[in-house]
């Protein structure tokens, strides 16, 4: 493994532009280095890849030294860092495919190794989430606006990784799409796991890949949040179906516990006292819905169902309109929030 990581760097460091200019594209070449914020592409000057030098050794092409943190490597460091890959193998497969060099042909598979941030963990969830960045003038905005949603208000649990790594099966190879990464956090806002939407490359969708949209990390429980709940606060399950209800209720928390068995199992903030639920209009819907009312209401919370006139809130909001929308959540309210939570969307 050592000899193949050798001559991995040494070829990326012949193509060390070229590798920049992919895995390090919020930097810029000045002279002899290119220039970027720091390993995980974000913008910035602290980090400095040397462009040219010998094959190997403290001058090599490819060798990078972060001047604010003191962090130093290689070129395969920049591509599991930038890409969120976790296993030599994944970081070997990515060089090569870049590289354009044909994979090895499998060998006896290695025992199971314990790592410190296993696939999947929340670990490495929250890894995922530190090394993206936020969503303002990216493609994350392109894709929700396509949507319909353009209150971005209180969105920081959102962020946008360039190349996020996606594998269909263990079978087939590594791919890297841009990604809408979303933190979900427990009710001490610590990060417990993280939800990726892979979107095509100019945001007008999402990624043309059989499971857009995958979780890693401890959901049960937890959700993404928008805004931190008191008394009042709106679930449903997807992010999208509650930043179109945010538009009509744009002070209102809200969070999205990303699929109907976790949207019935949510915890309640201790100083909560009324429950929108923004139910999905299908079975599932109706029974997460069922069981997060009788949770609720055995802990003194009282609940209201929210429903949209056709499939879902972002079905509503793209399909009927803002105004229609509005309306019909107006009246489904406990009149005294429409004053708090709708006085700027009257």
């Amino acid at each position: 493994m050592a000899r193949d990581a050798s001559d991995l760097a040494q070829r990326l460091g012949r193509n060390a532009e070229a590798v920049c200019r992919e895995y390090l594209s919020n930097g810029r070449r000045e002279g002899r280095y290119w220039l970027v914020g720091d390993v995980q592409n974000n913008p910035g000057r602290s980090m400095f890849v040397r462009l040219k030098g010998t094959e190997s050794g403290k001058g090599a092409a490819g060798k990078w030294t972060d001047a604010a943190t003191g962090d130093h490597g290689d070129l395969l460091d920049v591509i599991r860092e930038s890409c969120g890959l976790l296993d030599f193998k994944d970081v070997a497969d990515e060089a090569r495919r870049f590289l354009s060099l044909p994979q090895p042909e499998p060998g006896p598979q290695p025992r199971p190794r314990p790592s410190s941030a296993p696939a999947g963990s929340p670990e490495s969830a929250r890894r995922l989430v530190s090394m993206s960045q936020p969503i303002t003038g990216t493609i994350v905005e392109t894709y929700l606006r396509k949507r319909g949603i353009t209150a971005l208000h209180g969105t920081g649990a959102l962020r946008f990784h360039p190349r996020c790594y996606y594998r269909p099966d263990s079978y087939s190879p590594t791919e890297t799409w841009p990604a809408m990464i979303a933190s979900v956090t427990d009710l001490d806002n610590r990060i417990t796991g993280a939800h990726r939407t892979w979107l095509s490359p100019d945001g007008s969708r999402k990624a043309p890949i059989d499971t857009p949209r995958r979780a890693m990390g401890d959901l049960l429980g937890n959700a993404v949040r928008f805004d931190r709940a008191t008394h009042v606060m709106a679930a449903g399950e997807g992010i999208e179906t509650m930043l179109s209800l945010r538009m009509t209720l744009p002070h209102m928390p809200m969070v999205a516990a990303l699929s109907a068995a976790h949207l019935a199992a949510i915890l309640f903030p201790a100083t909560l006292r009324r429950l929108y639920i923004a139910r999905d209009d299908d079975l599932a819907g109706d029974n997460a819905m069922a069981s997060l009312v009788e949770r609720a209401q055995a802990v003194g919370i009282e609940a209201i169902t929210l429903s949209p006139r056709l499939g879902d809130f972002n079905e509503d909001l793209r399909t009927l309109g803002i105004d229609a929308l509005r309306a019909a959540v107006r009246v489904q309210i406990a009149p005294e929030d429409v004053a708090r939570f709708m006085q700027m969307a009257a």
